[in-house]
Formats: structure tokens, C-alpha cells, sequence
């Protein structure tokens, strides 16, 4: 087998067009991460991943559309993390468990979440459609607050209101742990759930209890 079989792009080629697509973003994800815009190049994502500048020109068209891709990417992961937390229990203990998934994903995902919800990449902004899949993903955390009011656990007002605050609350702890300003994971762990359920606690119903 030549060296070239062993490159992450004829690895992914061999699986199919879509695991190379997610190779060459996530490729594109590291170098952004590590050495910053100017890194995001046609030619250093190329030889990162052992391809031609020509599969990306193909794929992605430019280097605005490689950024494009990397923000619908994050949000789709991140709609799939959603996805999978279970429903089988309360309507709140749900919530805070896509609570959670949020900052899993970040976790996971954090050369995405930078672009995201973040300004990594000057001059970029997401278009139209990128933006309709990002609020279509974060849709899904207003619909469970709905659920919750449905429920009677949450005090009935605007959805989308509540869900901005305990968005902003996940936020900034997942944000400050991504930044490495926690000590531990644990401390991380206790500052993210915090912070979580003070900012729900206003919007609680007082039969609820308080309990995530």
C-alpha cells in the first residue's frame, strides 16, 4: 500500500463523498483553530489532508464556501447531539438534558463552535440559508421550553424568550470552560449547571420545585 492510501483524504475518499467532506472541514476546523484565519487557505487545507486544491475548489467552490460550510456543519452536528438525548422522561429533566448536550457538543465540537458563534474568520458572514439551519437546530431547544410551559413547569410567555436566556446562561460557562479559565472539569461541571438552573429558576412554576 502507498504512502498516498494512508492520507486522511484517500482514507475518507474510500468511505464516501460525505465522510470526505467531513474530513476536509474538520481539517479546515484544526487549521483555523491553531494558527488562525490566515491559515484558512485553499493550499494548507489541501496539504493537510494529502489532496488537490481542485477536490476543494470542486466541493466547496471557495474559501467562502468552505467557511459557509464549517458554520452549517457545526449546527448540524449539533442538531444530531439534539437529536439523540432521550424522551423519556419529564419535559424539564429533558430540557436540561439538551442542556447538557449543548455542552457536549461544544466540548466535542469546539473548532465548529468557534465559527458558530463566534467571529474566527474576518469578514465572514453566514448567508441566508446558513442561517435558517442555525435557527432551525436552536428551534428545537425553544420547542422543549414549549413543551415545558405545555407541561405546567415553565410560567407561560414568549419561548423563544426563555430559551435566549438559558442559551446565554450555557454560553458563557461553556465558553469560559473552552477558554481554559476552570481548574477542572468538575468545577467546569458545577459552574455550567449553576448556571443553568439559576437562569431557569425565574420562569419555574412554584409546584415545580426548582428541580432540573
Amino acid at each position: 500500500m502507498g504512502t498516498a492510501a494512508a492520507t486522511p483524504f484517500a482514507r475518507a475518499q474510500q468511505t464516501g463523498q460525505e465522510a470526505l467532506r467531513r474530513t476536509l472541514l474538520d481539517a479546515a476546523g484544526r487549521l483555523l483553530a491553531d494558527a488562525g484565519p490566515q491559515a484558512l487557505t485553499m493550499r494548507r487545507i489541501a496539504a493537510d489532508v494529502g489532496c488537490s486544491t481542485t477536490v476543494l475548489y470542486t466541493m466547496f467552490g471557495s474559501k467562502e464556501g468552505i467557511a459557509q460550510a464549517l458554520y452549517t456543519e457545526g449546527f448540524e452536528r449539533f442538531r444530531h447531539r439534539l437529536e439523540r438525548v432521550p424522551d423519556d422522561g419529564s419535559a424539564l429533566d429533558r430540557l436540561g438534558a439538551m442542556g447538557d448536550a449543548y455542552r457536549e457538543n461544544a466540548l466535542a465540537e469546539r473548532n465548529y463552535y468557534g465559527v458558530m458563534f463566534g467571529q474566527p474568520i474576518p469578514g465572514f458572514t453566514p448567508s441566508a440559508e446558513s442561517r435558517e439551519a442555525a435557527r432551525a437546530t436552536l428551534a428545537m431547544l425553544t420547542a422543549q421550553v414549549e413543551r415545558c410551559m405545555d407541561a405546567g413547569v415553565l410560567r407561560r410567555q414568549d419561548p423563544w424568550a426563555v430559551a435566549e436566556v438559558l442559551w446565554a446562561a450555557a454560553h458563557g460557562a461553556v465558553s469560559l470552560e473552552l477558554a481554559g479559565h476552570f481548574s477542572d472539569e468538575a468545577s467546569a461541571d458545577q459552574c455550567f449547571t449553576t448556571l443553568l438552573v439559576g437562569a431557569a429558576m425565574p420562569f419555574l412554576q412554584q409546584q415545580s420545585g426548582g428541580k432540573r
